[in-house]
């Protein structure tokens, strides 16, 4: 079961930083002048809030699926 939330919480990461760059690519393709400076900025920061929610996300399924394995080993002791 911990596996599954694992590998549900890697595809959350993934899919959090294709729609960041999915953002940046509208702002980039935008055919408005005066809103593409301010769509890059807001793609940028899309970007960089997903790939630091995706590495937190996977940290923290990493240490919840380290410390469930542990406490499973201990369980007969």
């Amino acid at each position: 079961m911990v596996g599954l939330m694992q590998i549900m919480i890697y595809l959350l990461a993934i899919y959090l930083v294709y729609k960041g760059v999915e953002i940046f690519q509208v702002a980039l393709v935008s055919p408005q002048s005066n809103s593409r400076l301010g769509g890059i900025i807001i793609g940028v920061v899309a970007i960089a809030a997903a790939v630091l929610i995706g590495v937190f996300a996977v940290a923290s399924a990493d240490g919840m699926a380290t410390s469930v394995s542990d406490k499973m080993q201990n369980i007969g002791r």
